[in-house]
């Protein structure tokens, strides 16, 4: 398609010339013709030259087409993804949100909701007849327990993880000078710490998945001190295990030999030529007493930096059995970020990002209550990811137990994504997920990085002003009782009333609930598999 545009651009060009030669060498009339070709040609080498639309600066001209089909009746515009009922891709008043804020463009609405609010899927904040004034600072918050030397203040709102080699250095480089701007972190993702990571100086969190990559040895294995030379940088603000992953959890992932470059190799500390491959899970630790070793491991050689751990929930008594082991160790992490299902990525079988993983919103009400059950709550914080969209997203995720939030599509969108689905092509037409050169100078970091920043800072405000309409100074007061939701054609309930919520040390003391009794019951600190037989009928949580 690219190379369609630049044959176009050429034969404008051609045209051009042919009509001022004719018009010099045969007959001035000629000339005419360059009235519907000169600004053709004008146009494209401003598409070219321009850094505002990524895609007419990949495709000039055809790229106008794009525009003028939203112009024309803008929900043509990739009708094929409208479509919200498969839980991944945006609907078209999320995206709306989402670009209207990264380019700071007002988001004031006429003519009402947009919203089905009778549907069973839609969800609302109480506010409060006695709304607070609105907090004129952005709301942050310490990570970091006892034992950390160095914790961190985090934004409520923060970039999810994204490896370089998933998108591109561009896009990298955009993300991480937005966070610079607004003081928030961006997570590495797990293909390691890249130069464009560290070139603005933008708070980082490094992830550590089951590659190791950038801390690993000839073998694959992880390598204590390549990890000690690089989690005492500066930036690095925090360090998170990747476990797993909503979009496709425990299942591992392959980047081809062909699409192993020299960076990529150099960042990943992989050899080129041959599968960069992630396997399911880890080889630092094998048992839930070995994973906290394994955690203080990463704390000390960091020099006292927060260490958390990310996890799709699957089988509760393993998440279970983490939390026995950080009480008997009595190593905690700092923090624990619970993925959804609906989380995105760029590749993964339609069968794991359908089928696999608990959903956030049940995933987020068991890790609260399993840590508020056995006494480790107020040690350790909670962060969410999975399709956050708007600032009623992150006020209902801290309701239910979120510390704070973290945002992918959101922050792709903000830097030019349109959701093109193209991500495992290499030929994201504008230069968000593509390891192309020509395709990623579509994007521009000046320009971009400002729209991420924007993004931030409107998130941040609308969640000020909604906090203040709930009548509430903070959203750690937000609480289950204050979010409702339709459950039926004429039933309205709180998540207080749909879901079960533990009491402190309620897991210590012999819960009522059998569900989660019997969870508990099957963990052990000192392996993964399950203590009891639970072959026998055991729902999750209900819902």
């Amino acid at each position: 398609m690219q190379a369609i545009a630049y044959l176009v651009c050429a034969f404008v060009l051609v045209l051009n010339i042919l009509f001022v030669v004719l018009g010099l060498r045969v007959s001035a009339h000629w000339f005419w013709g360059l009235i519907p070709v000169a600004p053709l040609l004008a146009l494209a080498v401003w598409d070219l030259l321009q850094k505002k639309h990524s895609i007419c600066r990949n495709y000039p001209l055809l790229g106008r087409l794009r525009f003028l089909q939203e112009a024309i009746r803008p929900e043509w515009h990739q009708y094929f993804i409208e479509s919200d009922t498969d839980g991944r891709p945006y609907n078209r008043v999320q995206r709306t949100l989402i670009y209207e804020r990264a380019k700071n463009i007002s988001g004031l609405q006429p003519f009402g909701t947009e919203l089905d609010v009778y549907s069973q899927e839609y969800e609302w904040l109480m506010h409060s007849i006695s709304p607070r004034p609105k907090s004129e600072e952005h709301f942050r918050l310490n990570v970091g327990g006892p034992d950390c030397s160095k914790p961190y203040s985090c934004s409520l709102v923060n970039i999810s993880a994204m490896s370089f080699g998933a998108i591109s250095p561009n896009a990298i480089r955009a993300l991480n000078k937005g966070a610079k701007l607004g003081g928030f972190y961006h997570t590495t993702g797990e293909g390691g710490l890249s130069p464009y990571h560290k070139e603005f100086g933008g708070d980082l969190v490094w992830q550590i998945g089951t590659g190791y990559f950038g801390c690993r040895d000839d073998n694959g294995a992880f390598a204590a001190d390549l990890f000690a030379e690089q989690a005492k940088i500066d930036s690095v603000r925090m360090i998170e295990i990747k476990v797993s992953q909503g979009a496709k959890p425990g299942h591992g992932g392959v980047l081809p030999a062909a699409k192993v470059t020299k960076e990529i190799a150099a960042t990943r500390r992989v050899p080129m030529g041959q599968d960069c491959v992630s396997p399911p899970g880890h080889s630092a630790f094998g048992t839930p007493v070995e994973m906290c070793r394994y955690i203080q491991q990463l704390r000390e050689l960091s020099g006292g930096k927060p260490v958390g751990f990310k996890l799709c929930v699957g089988r509760p008594h393993e998440f279970m059995a983490i939390c026995k082991a950080m009480l008997s160790t009595g190593i905690v992490a700092d923090f624990i970020t619970v993925d959804g299902a609906e989380g995105g990525t760029g590749a993964a079988p339609p069968e794991f990002s359908d089928s696999l993983g608990t959903p956030l919103r049940e995933g987020l009400v068991f890790v609260q209550n399993t840590l508020v059950g056995c006494g480790l709550r107020d040690r350790v914080r909670i962060a969410s990811s999975g399709k956050v969209a708007s600032a009623f997203h992150i006020a209902r995720n801290m309701a239910l137990g979120a510390d704070w939030c973290n945002i992918a599509r959101g922050f792709m969108m903000a830097v030019g994504c349109i959701q093109a689905q193209s991500c495992h092509t290499n030929k994201c037409p504008v230069g968000v997920a593509t390891q192309d050169p020509l395709l990623q100078r579509a994007i521009d970091v000046g320009d971009k990085s400002q729209r991420a920043f924007h993004f931030h800072h409107n998130m941040m405000e609308t969640l000020a002003e909604i906090v203040a309409a709930a009548g509430l100074n903070h959203p750690q007061e937000l609480l289950p009782a204050h979010i409702c939701r339709r459950s039926g054609p004429t039933q309205v309930e709180t998540y207080e009333q749909a879901y079960d919520f533990l009491e402190p040390d309620e897991l210590l003391q012999g819960s009522d609930n059998p569900i989660y009794r019997r969870c508990w019951e099957a963990a052990s600190a000192e392996t993964f598999q399950a203590q009891v037989d639970l072959t026998k009928r055991m729902p999750l949580p209900r819902s």
